[in-house]
């Protein structure tokens, strides 16, 4: 059963967001440079949508957590490779048992039901599955709570499946040379050494309870964001309900390599007291220097929400109509919370970069999403404008500052969309920028209502 046949408002809500950034990090690629892409004939920054939805998902479970906001009270996820150390914590300290005899139970019972683990030989990985997994946070609770219920039948269990495990281990290479060279005739070899094959299989009820305590379920971030768990077959994958883009500049990019200088504290001590006559006399205090780019501009990014996948993500996990109409009201209003005001965290305190705000969100509804990208791929142009003779502008000069001139144009571009499609819902704006709001207050068409908080952007 879905809500499709339930839910009559507008099936997307679309939405649209300025920000200008200065001297900022937000995302890095693998040699720690600004990431860019070309769009329009121009090299563009670039924040992916990875590092936004990240930060949009932990700022609302952190609010949720907190007791703020709309969530409190809901089950949210964690995405992690350490599940078989948070249920070996939860066994130890929810049902008394020794870390020592907890570990390597997690690690088995969870490895059993189908996640890859590092290298039982390099303790860094051994306890870490190999693939991150998006779950309910309360799955390693749940978990050690079935072991601990049947203690007996997993202790025997676990003892079986790691001796089994040893016998069909992969010889380490000097002891693999020594067996190749032995006499055939007198070397015993394992029946079944392909490894899992041979190894017993999960007691049917703990891999059920395992799966069960993995699963989606009622996890709101998990209906939202969606999530895709290739190892183990029977559990189920989630197609997320938000749909978010790249964030990239209105303007072409341009970016600074910043010089910079730590400095040694005790060196620049003895200086001030004159106890530096020993030292190099180049030597100025620096303790390390080196150069990080910083880059500037305004973005702009885009999300939507399909409302119709939300509900139905939630009634597959075996909610209600009602519960899941009631719980994607809730989850709407906070993931618009988390587009506005949620922000990679990257360089945050040399930076300051999360204190950012908006100059201008623009949301709306419709039968399908809206995706205005197409009106930045001509590059802002920030020269001032050029006026004749007569005092009018021509197009001799440029749009002037971004900001500005991007709101001009996303409005603009909005406007002329809506009259050509019937399915848009005049939507709203929100603006945290003074001159922002002095200039929508002069444009002769905006398309939307201004509205002066976060809640008004939702219908």
């Amino acid at each position: 059963m879905t809500t499709s046949a339930s839910f009559t408002g507008s099936p997307f809500l679309s939405l649209h967001l300025l920000e200008t950034l200065v001297a900022v990090l937000p995302v890095r690629d693998e040699n720690g440079s600004p990431k860019s892409i070309v769009y329009g004939g121009a090299e563009r920054h670039l924040i992916t949508s990875q590092a936004r939805r990240r930060a949009e998902r932990v700022h609302a479970r952190d609010r949720a957590n907190a007791g703020v906001g709309p969530l409190v009270g809901r089950t949210t996820g964690t995405r992690t490779r350490e599940w078989a150390m948070i249920t070996a914590r939860a066994l130890s300290s929810e049902h008394g048992w020794d870390m020592a005899e907890a570990v390597p139970t997690a690690r088995a019972v969870i490895e059993a039901t189908g996640l890859k683990f590092g290298d039982p030989g390099k303790p860094t990985v051994a306890n870490l599955t190999k693939v991150l997994l998006f779950a309910p946070s309360d799955a390693g609770v749940r978990i050690a709570a079935h072991i601990a219920e049947q203690a007996e039948e997993i202790r025997t269990w676990t003892a079986t499946y790691a001796a089994a495990q040893a016998a069909t281990a992969k010889p380490k290479r000097g002891a693999k040379k020594a067996a190749e060279s032995a006499d055939p005739e007198t070397t015993e070899t394992t029946e079944g050494s392909d490894g899992a094959k041979s190894l017993p299989p999960l007691p049917a009820g703990t891999r059920t309870a395992v799966l069960a305590a993995l699963a989606p379920r009622d996890a709101i971030d998990i209906a939202l964001y969606g999530r895709f768990l290739a190892e183990i077959a029977d559990s189920p994958n989630v197609d997320g309900a938000v749909q978010s883009s790249h964030a990239f500049t209105v303007h072409e990019a341009e970016q600074i390599d910043d010089f910079y200088a730590a400095a040694d504290d005790a060196k620049l001590d003895r200086k001030r007291n004159a106890l530096d006559f020993l030292d190099a006399a180049d030597d100025a205090g620096a303790g390390m220097t080196g150069y990080q780019s910083l880059i500037s501009g305004t973005f702009y990014r885009h999300a939507v929400l399909d409302r119709v996948k939300l509900r139905n993500n939630l009634r597959a996990a075996g909610m209600s109509v009602e519960e899941a109409e009631e719980a994607s009201v809730a989850a709407e209003a906070e993931f618009v919370n988390a587009f506005v005001d949620a922000f990679p965290e990257a360089k945050k305190n040399s930076t300051a970069s999360t204190g950012s705000l908006p100059a201008l969100v623009l949301a709306f509804e419709g039968g399908r999403p809206y995706n205005y990208a197409a009106a930045f791929q001509r590059p802002i142009d920030e020269r001032p404008p050029h006026k004749d003779d007569t005092g009018t502008k021509d197009d001799k000069g440029g749009e002037g500052p971004a900001g500005p001139a991007a709101v001009r144009r996303l409005l603009a571009h909005h406007v002329f969309v809506s009259d050509r499609r019937d399915d848009i819902i005049s939507g709203r704006v929100l603006t945290y920028d003074p001159h922002i709001d002095e200039l929508l207050g002069g444009l002769k068409e905006l398309g939307a209502t201004k509205v002066t908080s976060i809640k008004g952007l939702t219908a």
